[in-house]
């Protein structure tokens, strides 16, 4: 028992005195992480690529700025965002009974728009490239409208009948 004390007394003296680690003074401080979502994208087809009559073996061409002709959308979103057009457009009109075709063309000026600082569809902000994307800002608004025309060329033995593709716009945030 004796020894038992003596080698507690020795322990507690050896803690004592053999130096420790200093303990320091800890501090800490938080941040929030935030995020704001911006408002969707929402384009709308606002008027179809009107041609009209065609004759046989003669082009005809609607021009962007025909008003009640030429192809139109609306988008709206986030004030002063970047985006991109991207314009998916057929090569081809389809007869009603899908046997017979008739070609349509899109130069690289045949759609432009205003993002409510021109003058509208006869006096847009610019002209744009249809057959490649496009990146622009939309309006202090968070507006753009959009216009297309082009060109269908119909054959001389061109089949009679109604002829009507898809012209498709996507519009989406660049993030910048």
């Amino acid at each position: 028992m004796k020894s038992t004390k003596l080698i507690l007394i020795l322990l507690g003296f050896w803690f004592i005195m053999v130096p420790t680690s200093e303990v320091q003074a800890q501090e800490s401080a938080s941040i929030q992480a935030t995020a704001t979502v911006i408002a969707g994208i929402v384009i709308t087809g606002e008027h179809d690529l009107l041609f009209g009559t065609v004759l046989p073996g003669v082009d005809k061409t609607v021009d962007k700025g025909d008003v009640g002709f030429a192809g139109a959308w609306h988008i709206n979103g986030d004030n002063s965002a970047e985006i991109t057009l991207d314009f998916t457009l057929p090569d081809s009109l389809i007869h009603q009974d899908s046997v017979a075709y008739m070609r349509i063309d899109f130069t690289n000026t045949d759609a432009s728009y205003d993002d409510g600082t021109g003058g509208g569809q006869t006096v847009p902000v610019a002209t744009i490239n249809p057959n490649g994307p496009e990146t622009l800002v939309l309006g202090p608004a968070g507006q753009m409208d959009v216009w297309i025309g082009g060109t269908v060329r119909p054959d001389l033995t061109q089949t009679g009948g109604s002829y009507a593709a898809e012209v498709t716009l996507t519009v989406a945030y660049t993030g910048n």
